[in-house]
């Protein structure tokens, strides 16, 4: 590990002005390339106390050994070599979008004496016009299929044309009329490329044109009575509307537009983009990247822009770029892309309308395939094996943890607190036994309280029931006569299973809170851990230091994806008793008392029962509530009679909270109230 004292530049030796900087290890490998509007400045910003950077800046500084830059004129010539550079030396540090998968693009070799329609994946080549991409191969053979009977354009490899040449004889699709045969002689040269040409404009929307020029064509050969060239023609604009509807209209003013979103965590990115051209979604492509450095979402869209236009042609870049965030700063890329394309670039945000309906249908493209990426990375048997043995090791446990409970607390400014409890066996979610639940009193005060609370209800009830029967059957969700219900292997589901490892959502204050309920339990072999959220860095009970595990560790990743399943089980209950409590009973009833007053008159009160209790005028003190409104309400107030709590008729206590995970009657249905997501 490297001091990144030992090459900091001489105070005044960097220049103020734009440049790329290039961060290069002992070996002379350029490990991180980056861009600045001012060198002076960025560079001053890695050579600060370490303490104070971000683990994986951190982390890259240790791992340098000198520091490099070149001086350019402006941000878009910084922007341009940054991206030669990253292309060149592809650093370890700098962010990496790996396609999802490889896409096919329709490609016509206008580089050639007699151009070729053909599917194409990889690098792209110049004089060649790209369409697409397209998710499947098949689906631009589909297309192209149709499109040949108006434009019979050369399909044929280089060899078949030479062997058609030789022998004077064309393929079958010259015999059936799918190709013009330039082989043979067919077509001249010229008039073999002008059907490419009016094949790449129909590719590329200018479809309305051509249409209306064939329906003419057709009118006339009719009148004239050539009624076989009439139905040939008939044939042909069908064949066109057929290959037109392959794609949805999804902008109705024939817009141009690349829309770009991103989903991310604190690991992983995934950016997922439509290629709109002439209204009609042309394209589909998503990428991956790991986040090896301290990121932005319009830094993601940055890259993601050089990463989609890097390489194109100009006829590429289309008007508009819709993105989620915008680089900052913008305009550096916008003149790049500007520049790019030839003429002006739209680079913004929807705000409104289609476009943003749009952008949001390709949000969720993007989520999900964020999810399905961390869905085929946590399927693998061979690498939840590998998580856990690097968990084990990462905390000096005898053994992998099998069973690992996670525990996160949720609330809005002190009010409605709940905690959960999920829980993964052998890498993998039990949604079965999930645990929800409700904290009262002094604990809601705060976070640590709040976690040492929980925890200490949850292993009583888990030392109880272990004392008593070995295991703790949920007798308030059994069906009548039944023992209590069963799991898919017709076992009781059991919920006094002690965990291998108990992680917690926070750092060193939350994991001490959960450690001194274990102990004050007795329990002694559960080992803790807690991950925090902002640095990710994993703490120990009783250490100074935390455990950093590394960014690609497997171990990191599944600690990871437990700590966000606890954080989306308890906002999600959180947010449902906060509906529930706004549900304000008698007042739905009032007239013309919509949800923001009622959530005023709750806000001002605390309770509808203060809220009965008190007199016009003050009801009246409540912003947005006049006296004819105060009067209706207390009207309807007194009408209405204090409902009564819900009773455990097995029991015969009332059940205003969940205590240990056993639901409120009242709430959701027999699967949630369990905390099984249905």
């Amino acid at each position: 590990m490297a001091d990144p004292s030992s090459y900091r530049p001489r105070p005044g030796q960097i220049p103020d002005s734009p440049g790329v900087y290039r961060f290069r290890d002992e070996h002379r490998r350029v490990i991180y390339v980056g861009k600045a509007k001012s060198l002076r400045q960025r560079l001053a910003n890695y050579f600060q106390d370490l303490a104070g950077l971000h683990p994986r800046t951190r982390s890259m500084v240790t791992t340098a050994a000198s520091v490099e830059w070149t001086v350019v004129s402006t941000e878009v010539e910084a922007l341009q070599l940054e991206y030669s550079w990253i292309k060149e030396y592809d650093p370890r540090f700098n962010v990496k979008y790996r396609d999802d998968k490889s896409y096919p693009y329709l490609a016509v070799t206008m580089n050639e004496e007699f151009p070729r329609v053909q599917v194409m994946r990889g690098h792209k080549k110049k004089g060649v016009r790209y369409f697409g991409p397209y998710a499947h191969a098949w689906a631009i053979r589909d297309t192209v299929d149709l499109l040949l009977r108006v434009f019979p354009v050369r399909t044929c490899s280089a060899g078949v044309f030479k062997n058609a040449t030789r022998t004077d004889r064309p393929c079958l699709l010259g015999y059936i009329g799918k190709c013009s045969a330039p082989c043979v002689g067919r077509v001249e040269p010229e008039e073999h490329r002008e059907l490419a040409e009016e094949f790449c404009d129909f590719m590329a929307g200018r479809t309305g044109t051509y249409l209306r020029r064939l329906e003419k064509q057709m009118m006339r050969a009719a009148d004239e009575l050539e009624y076989e060239r009439a139905a040939r023609l008939r044939d042909d604009i069908e064949a066109l509307k057929k290959a037109m509807e392959k794609n949805a209209v999804v902008l109705a003013d024939a817009t141009d537009a690349d829309l770009i979103a991103v989903a991310e965590d604190e690991l992983e990115a995934a950016v997922q983009i439509f290629h709109v051209r002439g209204g009609r979604v042309r394209g589909q492509r998503g990428w991956v990247t790991d986040k090896v450095e301290e990121i932005t979402t319009g830094a993601l869209v940055e890259h993601a822009l050089q990463q989609l236009y890097g390489e194109e042609s100009g006829d590429a870049v289309p008007k508009e770029v819709l993105v989620p965030a915008l680089p900052d700063p913008v305009e550096p890329v916008q003149q790049w892309l500007t520049e790019r394309r030839g003429s002006g670039v739209s680079l913004r945000i929807p705000q409104r309308g289609d476009k943003k309906a749009l952008m949001e249908t390709v949000a969720r493209n993007a989520q999900q395939a964020l999810a399905l990426h961390k869905t085929k990375r946590a399927s693998d048997l061979t690498t939840r094996s590998r998580a856990l043995e690097e968990i084990a090791d990462a905390l000096g446990l005898d053994s992998a943890p099998l069973r690992i409970e996670c525990y996160d607390i949720s609330h809005l400014q002190g009010d409605d607190v709940v905690a959960s409890m999920v829980v993964f066996e052998d890498g993998l979610q039990r949604k079965g036994e999930y645990r929800r639940f409700q904290i009262r009193g002094f604990a809601g005060q705060d976070d640590v309280r709040s976690m040492h609370e929980v925890i200490s209800r949850r292993f009583r009830r888990y030392i109880a029931e272990k004392e008593k029967t070995g295991e703790w059957v949920d007798e308030e969700s059994a069906a009548p006569g039944e023992n209590g219900l069963k799991d898919d292997e017709g076992r009781p589901k059991k919920f006094a299973y002690p965990p291998q490892l108990v992680v917690v959502d926070g750092g060193q204050p939350q994991v001490a809170a959960a450690k001194r309920a274990l102990d004050e339990l007795g329990i002694d072999d559960i080992a803790v851990c807690g991950l925090a959220k902002r640095l990710e860095e994993v703490w120990l009970p009783g250490e100074d230091d935390p455990v950093v595990l590394p960014r690609t560790s497997e171990g990191l990743y599944l600690l990871q994806r437990v700590r966000d399943e606890a954080h989306r089980f308890a906002i999600t209950y959180q947010r449902a008793k906060r509906a529930k409590r706004f549900r304000s009973g008698p007042l739905d009833d009032v007239p013309g008392l919509g949800e923001t007053r009622k959530q005023a008159l709750i806000k001002h009160f605390g309770s509808v029962k203060k809220l009965r209790s008190a007199t016009i005028d003050q009801i009246c003190e409540v912003p947005g509530i006049g006296r004819k409104t105060a009067e209706t309400i207390a009207a309807a107030l007194a009408q209405a009679a204090p409902a009564a709590p819900a009773v455990n008729t097995a029991t015969g206590e009332i059940m205003e909270d969940t205590e240990d995970g056993a639901p409120d009657p009242t709430e959701g249905t027999p699967d949630e109230r369990r905390g099984q997501e249905t």
